[in-house]
């Protein structure tokens, strides 16, 4: 006769090995696996990572991580990544949370709807709380209604923030001119890690090593704008009376992307732009650079804006960014930042919205019963405080 159904799902259950990931032995099959799974909202774009022969490239400059396969009859099936830290999460009575963030959550797709992705975080969450990690969180498009189903849904996870991915691409063809009114200056670690501490600091998410952030050799400096003749920082907290502040991160030295699947609207444009800049090039059509072939990306995080005309000294920043740095990277196709999605500082990033991502979503999840009993006010009101998003994780 048949076997019971609860027998045939504890078989399946048992079947499923959960262990560490090690590099020798795990590599190839996990670089496989990322190759085969597609990442971004199906209207979109399928994006797939290239991780340059190290797997764990996304979580390796994080405080403390780890990274979990799943195999099934010996054949590698599934794979996890995390990553801890602390935070700034405005919470009484205290400010500062242990987080623990989970990324890169693949399942084979020839082994879908039996359990694996479950496993796999329910045995990183158990990682977590041997850490006394406070809440874990993860981000994921909207669009995505199985991640939501098994975060949500599943795993009781509460939808936390939306913030924006906004994604500009890199333009060879276009110069900027930068006027003669604003003052551009790269500025020492030291005095950018002293301004973010004293302006940023309270913002959500702020990472609490923000100077090993700013120290790491991925963290190509940081800028400031502000008019000429106002006057200048200085250690004592003066700023000028108008002024922006951002940092770049090379993601591109950790892995790369490629565009699987376009909309045919977008793969045209590709196409006939670039046919258009060769044959006119007086015409300056921005012609879209090969997202066909891995390229790698620009993160600007850490902007920061006050004063009256800071919006436009936001602007100048990012086209510093676009036309005085990432032209000069030979594979660097896009440049991106991510930024709360009620924060006002979207309205003066340049971005294509045909690239970008108007609403990511962050979820969040508590383990601790007093972190329960305020996650309840952190999901529930609106984000009145901007939203820190470190570039370790992008």
């Amino acid at each position: 006769g048949k076997k019971p159904i609860f027998l045939v799902v504890k078989m399946a259950f048992e079947e499923i090995r959960i262990r560490s990931y090690e590099g020798r032995i795990d590599r190839a099959g996990v670089e496989d696996l990322e190759r085969r799974c597609e990442v971004g909202p199906a209207e979109h774009v399928f994006l797939f990572t290239d991780t340059m022969g190290d797997p764990i490239c996304r979580i390796r400059n994080s405080p403390k991580y780890k990274m979990l396969v799943a195999e099934l009859h010996n054949e590698l099936v599934g794979v996890i990544q995390g990553s801890i830290k602390l935070v700034t999460i405005h919470k009484p009575p205290k400010d500062l949370a242990r987080v623990g963030y989970i990324l890169g959550l693949r399942v084979s797709p020839l082994h879908r709807r039996k359990g694996i992705g479950s496993r796999l975080v329910h045995d990183l969450e158990g990682w977590f709380i041997a850490n006394q990690v406070d809440y874990a969180y993860m981000a994921t498009e909207k669009e995505n209604e199985a991640s939501v189903k098994l975060f949500v849904d599943k795993l009781g996870y509460v939808k936390f923030r939306t913030p924006a991915i906004l994604v500009y691409p890199v333009l060879n063809n276009r110069s900027f001119h930068i006027s003669s009114n604003i003052e551009i200056k790269e500025i020492k670690i030291e005095q950018a890690e002293f301004l973010y501490r004293k302006f940023m600091g309270s913002t959500e998410f702020f990472p609490d090593d923000i100077d090993k952030v700013l120290k790491n050799k991925l963290s190509l400096g940081t800028w400031v704008a502000y008019p000429r003749g106002d006057h200048e920082f200085g250690f004592d907290g003066q700023v000028p009376s108008s002024w922006a502040m951002l940092s770049v991160w090379n993601s591109g030295e950790l892995f790369k992307l490629r565009i699987g699947k376009a909309p045919l609207s977008c793969f045209l444009y590709a196409k006939s732009s670039r046919l258009v800049d060769r044959l006119f090039p007086c015409f300056k059509v921005p012609a879209l650079p090969d997202f066909f072939k891995p390229f790698g990306f620009y993160f600007m995080y850490g902007l920061h804006h006050q004063g009256p005309s800071s919006g436009k000294l936001v602007r100048t920043l990012c086209r510093f960014v676009h036309t005085k740095m990432a032209t000069k990277t030979k594979d660097c196709k896009v440049v991106v930042t991510e930024v709360g999605g009620c924060d006002t500082l979207k309205l003066h990033i340049p971005h294509w919205k045909l690239l970008s991502c108007p609403e990511d979503l962050w979820c969040i999840k508590a383990f601790k019963s007093e972190e329960k009993n305020s996650l309840h006010e952190l999901t529930k009101t609106p984000p009145t405080r901007p939203l820190f998003v470190d570039p370790r994780e992008v």
